[in-house]
């Protein structure tokens, strides 16, 4: 599958290139013949193109070495760096164009249209177009940022190509030059859709929260299991598109033995890996007492004097000890409380209150989920 991936994204870039290529040597001539600096800017906005789709292919590949001593988690994030550079040249190829609209604004020339000049500048348009749809469309298929950016960077060299129409159209009706002004406005669109590209990939290498609703089949998949009564503090780490590992805590009967919890382990790791693909490197047990009434029954009360907080999102790993009085539980706190801290704290406060004899260890968790 990861070999199939790879080979899509490297024909879907090479086309790409070859478009980009094309298109720009087109341009180049027709910009330099008729004096038109948005086309020229146009013409090398196109290379730009071609060099992004360079790099994908090259991140591409480097993020398929298999992992060795010094990276055991694999290159998968090299794609990640791929599409910042992607990025990086989308956002200089818009403050290139702005530099060089204002310089025309200031100093501007008259330009030369020609009727073939404007047929190729509109074919350029649509291929444009259809070239940023497919290398986008790929992109969410596969999963790749790289060809995402590649496409939304076409897609707006579509716009730029359209507005070098609307500008020579306006010239030849009414004599009046607006592709200054015009390269000027996108240009500021182009820098904003650079600026969005580079936060969102800065932001994934950052470490986002966990993707929903992967996260909600892990969970299903894990509470499928007959005597697995809860799954809790999904926690996923990401080391490139479609590349997981994971932890998760699960609530089972009290009554397991140890070779049967062996077994139930390495079945939910076995199935987590086959239905998606990610591996869990953990999984946590926290017991549940089964067969005390008088626990259970505190269980229900504990759980309703937490409950009537309004940002608790979560209560599981109860477990009471008669004998030792001690009582042990986690909560999860929204991020949606102003102070997750004092929301722990006033829980805390109300079970103490409502068991003075019991000795208290209450985790605060996070929801790595959590919209």
């Amino acid at each position: 599958m990861e070999a199939s991936r790879e080979k899509t994204i490297v024909k879907t870039s090479v086309i790409g290139i070859v478009a980009n290529v094309f298109l720009a040597g087109f341009k180049a001539v027709i910009g330099l013949m008729t004096h038109s600096i948005a086309i020229v800017l146009d013409a090398v906005n196109n290379v730009s193109d071609a060099g992004s789709s360079l790099i994908t292919i090259v991140g591409t590949k480097l993020a398929g070495r298999e992992p060795d001593k010094k990276h055991p988690f694999g290159y998968g994030r090299i794609e990640y760096l791929s599409a910042m550079i992607i990025s990086v040249i989308v956002l200089y190829a818009g403050v290139t164009s702005l530099v060089e609209s204002v310089k025309q604004i200031i100093h501007p020339e008259t330009p030369d249209y020609s009727a073939v000049s404007l047929i190729i500048v509109a074919v350029a348009v649509v291929v444009k177009i259809l070239l940023g749809r497919y290398v986008k469309g790929v992109g969410v298929r596969v999963n790749s940022d790289s060809l995402i950016n590649s496409g939304e960077d076409a897609t707006l060299d579509s716009i730029i190509s359209a507005s070098t129409l609307l500008a020579a159209g306006i010239f030849l009706i009414f004599h009046i030059s607006l592709e200054a002004w015009l390269g000027a406005i996108i240009s500021v669109v182009i820098i904003k859709s650079g600026i969005e590209m580079l936060c969102d990939t800065i932001s994934r290498i950052l470490g986002e929260r966990n993707d929903a609703e992967l996260a909600r089949a892990i969970h299903d998949t894990v509470l499928s299991f007959p005597d697995v009564q809860g799954a809790y503090d999904l926690v996923l780490n990401n080391y490139g598109p479609d590349r997981w590992n994971g932890s998760i805590h699960i609530e089972v009967p009290d009554t397991y033995s140890a070779d049967r919890l062996d077994q139930l382990i390495r079945e939910i790791t076995m199935k987590v890996l086959g239905e998606h693909r990610v591996i869990l490197t953990a999984i946590g047990v926290y017991s549940v007492n089964t067969t005390d009434e008088e626990v259970i029954q505190a269980k229900r009360r504990v759980e309703k004097i937490v409950f009537a907080h309004e940002h608790v999102r979560q209560m599981h790993g109860f477990y009471l000890l008669k004998d030792q009085k001690t009582m042990r539980f986690d909560i999860v706190v929204s991020f949606d409380a102003k102070d997750r801290r004092a929301v722990y704290a006033e829980v805390l406060a109300d079970v103490q209150r409502a068991f003075p004899d019991y000795a208290l260890q209450v985790a605060m968790d996070t929801d790595f989920t959590e919209q």
